[in-house]
């Protein structure tokens, strides 16, 4: 079986995590320092903050945006679910607005309809790397006074207009998950250019603590804590950041060998006429997290059956990219939402095996099967 995706961890990476558990500083330490330093240097950020995931990063930034009860957050419903639950975490209302068929990221003509009074937030999705049109939300975000919050969690590595993701505005949360393009088995990052932020996310990561653990381990006079304010247990450990900074030494060429691999999608796919392959303009640079096929009206095999004949063939693939108001949970809060832009991509997408290292012939076992089987639907009819 060809696998939908797995991370790429090697020896240094267990190297790595074995040194740092014979240090005896295990949880949120030298190590985390460490990471988030170098994070924010590959970004271009002035301040990076590590968590345990992009759940808790997303949560963080709503609390430092000021963002609560009775607000409203402007955000895709196609996207896993964590970007809505975060604007919930804070008693405030996910707003779902639609996206642009050709790259799934928000449509800023439907998001600018959606704007009210109560809003306070755009949380602007990277999806499945592929930057969003981060100037042009910013601009919109000044216009009407809101905060732009970056749900980068797919977008480690991806760049737009020439940066890399994460240093344009000052709130950008990561996800080291498994299923991304560089992990630390779970875990999360915080990019900023805000000082303020910075010190407040200090806080909130480790239950609003004026003194974080390593300074009382490393001062020579006694220190006794307080807690500013209620804050959570969101802390990355030690072992987790010493395998991110093995991974983040080594982002560039992974992603630089996914782009290899989506390459030779593109170019496999590029004569079939019924499918829409992914589109990067100009400027924009994607890390290809994932890789995702529209099947066209005109094409004759529906997508569940062509997932359930790839399967057959020893290919996984995954549906397209979920859509939170269809879920039960949403359609539970928030009934009646129609997004048929969102709801026909989900349901006419298809997601393709991509990961490093994937070899040249699994590329195109892959590739063969999908367009065999695509292929073979428009001869029989």
């Amino acid at each position: 079986m060809i696998p939908i995706a797995k991370p790429f961890l090697t020896e240094e990476e267990a190297q790595a995590a074995y040194d740092t558990i014979l240090t005896g500083w295990i949880t949120q330490g030298p190590r985390v320092q460490e990471f988030e330093e170098k994070f924010a240097a590959y970004t271009g950020a002035k301040y990076a903050v590590a968590v345990s995931n992009c759940t808790t990063a997303l949560h963080l930034s709503m609390i430092v945006a000021g963002i609560g009860p009775g607000d409203e957050v402007i955000c895709p419903s196609m996207s896993y679910i964590a970007t809505a639950n975060s604007i919930k975490y804070v008693g405030a209302t996910p707003v779902f607005a639609e996206v642009q068929p050709e790259t799934y990221n928000l449509d800023i003509a439907d998001v600018e309809k959606r704007i009210t009074k109560r809003t306070k937030a755009i949380l602007l999705v990277h999806q499945i790397g592929m930057p969003a049109d981060i100037d042009a939300f910013q601009e919109l975000c000044d216009r009407y006074g809101l905060r732009l919050i970056e749900d980068a969690a797919c977008a480690a590595g991806s760049a737009y207009k020439g940066k890399k993701i994460g240093s344009h505005s000052d709130i950008v949360c990561f996800s080291f998950h498994p299923r991304k393009v560089i992990s630390t088995g779970d875990g999360g990052m915080i990019t900023t250019n805000s000082q303020d932020h910075f010190e407040r996310l200090k806080l909130l990561r480790q239950h609003g603590m004026s003194v974080n653990d390593r300074v009382r381990h490393e001062s020579v006079k006694m220190i006794f804590e307080d807690h500013i304010e209620i804050g959570y247990n969101y802390r990355m450990t030690d072992i987790q950041a010493a395998v991110g900074i093995k991974q983040l030494e080594k982002l560039d060429w992974i992603v630089e060998e996914r782009r290899k691999v989506a390459a030779a999608y593109i170019a496999a796919f590029q004569d079939i006429d019924c499918v829409r392959l992914p589109l990067e303009k100009n400027g924009y640079f994607s890390n290809y997290q994932s890789f995702s096929i529209y099947l066209k009206q005109n094409c004759l095999v529906e997508r569940n059956t062509l997932m359930q004949e790839l399967l057959q063939r020893g290919v996984a693939t995954r549906r397209g990219i979920m859509t939170s108001h269809r879920e039960t949970a949403y359609k539970n809060l928030m009934p009646n939402i129609e997004l048929p832009i969102s709801q026909d991509l989900q349901d006419r997408s298809i997601i393709l095996p991509l990961f490093v290292p994937m070899t040249s012939e699994e590329v195109e076992t892959v590739s063969n099967h999908f367009a065999q089987t695509v292929t073979a639907a428009s001869i029989c009819s």
